[in-house]
């Protein structure tokens, strides 16, 4: 994955300072390496982003960006992907995982009709809840699962294509391997022969 295109899409150390919710993590989030995007910073990122997404909790940023200081991966990004879940997206994705949910414990489905209301929901919890929440926990788990690998294994052909034409490039212009000046001295290194 491009490290430039990634850069382009977060926010800024400023904007993240911006968000009342992550007050409360003090100012040890402002730590470079949790800012710093390489592969397993990027890779961990999208699979704590999109495990949140999926948890039916308010307070989505700030657990996400929990676990990004605890796992050392990039904040932001883990942060930003957290709106996958949003008020447009999120009865969607809670009703799938409801169902997967209920697939996976063996109880009926009780969703005939769905109202966004308080009421609906208060009456409803008891029977929504551990559905939603095993189906939550695993669809976050695989999705999760899936956006690391698929992370990882876009940044690790980016970066093989790219050394490869680099090498094509050099091999076509009968450049030498690499730009270093060879060593003149012949000293051997010290507590070596």
């Amino acid at each position: 994955m491009p490290r430039k295109t990634l850069k382009q899409w977060l926010p800024t150390p400023t904007r993240i300072r911006e968000i009342e919710a992550l007050h409360v993590l003090g100012d040890w989030i402002y730590q470079t390496n949790l800012w710093h995007i390489n592969r397993y910073s990027a890779s961990m990122a999208f699979f704590v982003g999109i495990f949140v997404a999926f948890l039916p909790i308010p307070g989505q940023m700030l657990v996400a960006a929990v676990l990004a200081v605890l796992l050392r991966c990039n904040l932001p990004l883990s942060v930003v992907l957290v709106w996958i879940t949003n008020p447009v997206t999120m009865p969607a994705i809670f009703y799938i995982s409801y169902r997967v949910g209920a697939l996976l414990i063996d109880v009926p489905v009780q969703v005939a009709e769905f109202e966004m209301s308080a009421a609906w929901i208060s009456t409803r919890i008891g029977l929504l809840w551990k559905p939603l929440l095993v189906g939550s926990l695993l669809c976050g788990l695989l999705f999760g699962s899936l956006g690391y690998t698929a992370v990882h294994l876009l940044w690790r052909w980016r970066v093989g294509r790219q050394w490869r034409r680099r090498k094509l490039h050099r091999a076509r212009h009968g450049l030498p391997r690499t730009h270093r000046t060879p060593r003149t001295d012949t000293k051997p290194a010290p507590g070596g022969e």
